[in-house]
C-alpha cells in the first residue's frame, strides 16, 4: 500500500451459508479472506482486518463491524465510491454497507462495549421450503411465555459455564446479558440478546436450552438447575448456526447498526 493509511470502520452484511465463518482458514472460504482480497484490489495490498465478533460457519451478519487500515487518499477522495468499489470485488453474499473513518488506535474487537445477536426459529409442523438456511426448524409447538420466563433468569451478570462450548478461549465464564427477549410473529420465534461479550457458542447453547423449555421437554426448574450447575455436560444441544444473526456492535460514540442504516 502506497502513501499514508487511514483506519476506517466498515459495517458488513453477509449470508453465512456456504462460508466457513469470519476468520481466515485453510479449509474453505471466509468473510475475512474475501474482504481482504477485495480491499487489496482497491489499495494494491491487502490490509489486515479485525472484526467485532468471529462468527462461525453458517452464521449471518446484518451489521458486523470491521476495522482496516486503507489508503487515506483513496478513501478520503470519495468514501461512498470506495465502498462501492470494494463491493465490486466481493461475492454477492457479502456486502460492505457503510464505512467511516475512526481513530488510528480504534480496535473493532477490544473497543466494543456491547454485542447483539438475533436467533430465528421456524416453528410449525412442516419444514420451510423457502429460506431453509435462515432459521432453525422446530416442529414441536413452542410456548413463548415459558421461554420468556426462563430467559429472564439469565439477564444480569452471571457465570455462563453451562452454555460455554468446549474449546472456548475466554479467560473466564462470567458475562453480563443486558437483554434477552423472545417474541413470536406467525411461525417465526425470534430471540434477541445483548451482552457485554459472549462465550464460544453461548447464544446457540442458550437457544437450545430455551427450546427445550418452550417445547415442554424441560420445566422451568430444570432449566434453572442446568444454569446453576455451571456444567456444559448437563445442558441441551447447540442450536444450529444458520439461525443466528450478528446484529450490532456498540462503541463509545457509534454502533454498527446505526452506521449500516446511515447508508439508506
Amino acid at each position: 500500500m502506497n502513501g499514508m493509511t487511514r483506519r476506517i470502520a466498515l459495517a458488513l452484511e453477509y449470508d453465512g451459508h456456504g462460508l466457513c465463518g469470519w476468520q481466515r482458514q485453510d479449509n474453505g472460504p471466509t468473510v475475512q479472506e474475501h474482504l481482504e482480497t477485495a480491499l487489496a484490489r482497491i489499495d494494491g495490498r491487502a490490509p489486515t482486518t479485525v472484526a467485532a465478533g468471529r462468527t462461525d460457519a453458517g452464521v449471518h451478519a446484518e451489521a458486523m463491524l470491521v476495522h482496516a487500515d486503507v489508503s487515506a487518499s483513496r478513501f478520503a477522495r470519495a468514501p461512498l465510491a470506495y465502498v462501492h468499489g470494494v463491493n465490486q470485488h466481493l461475492p454477492p453474499t457479502i456486502r460492505v454497507i457503510a464505512a467511516r473513518p475512526v481513530a488510528a488506535d480504534f480496535h473493532a474487537r477490544f473497543d466494543c462495549r456491547e454485542r447483539a445477536y438475533r436467533y430465528e426459529i421456524w416453528n410449525r409442523t412442516t419444514a420451510p421450503a423457502i429460506h431453509r438456511w435462515r432459521h432453525w426448524w422446530q416442529p414441536r409447538p413452542l410456548d413463548v411465555e415459558r421461554m420468556r420466563e426462563a430467559a429472564a433468569l439469565l439477564v444480569g451478570r452471571h457465570d455462563f459455564s453451562s452454555f460455554r462450548a468446549s474449546g472456548c478461549q475466554a479467560a473466564g465464564p462470567v458475562r453480563e446479558i443486558r437483554q434477552l427477549s423472545v417474541a413470536r410473529r406467525g411461525w417465526r420465534v425470534c430471540l434477541h440478546v445483548r451482552a457485554d461479550a459472549f462465550l464460544y457458542h453461548m447464544v446457540r447453547n442458550i437457544v437450545g436450552a430455551l427450546a427445550r423449555v418452550g417445547s415442554g421437554q424441560w420445566s422451568l426448574a430444570r432449566f434453572e438447575d442446568v444454569f446453576r450447575a455451571r456444567d456444559r455436560a448437563t445442558s441441551a444441544e447447540t442450536a444450529p448456526a444458520h439461525g443466528l444473526y450478528f446484529t450490532n456492535a456498540v462503541y463509545d460514540d457509534f454502533d454498527s447498526a446505526s452506521l449500516a442504516s446511515s447508508s439508506d
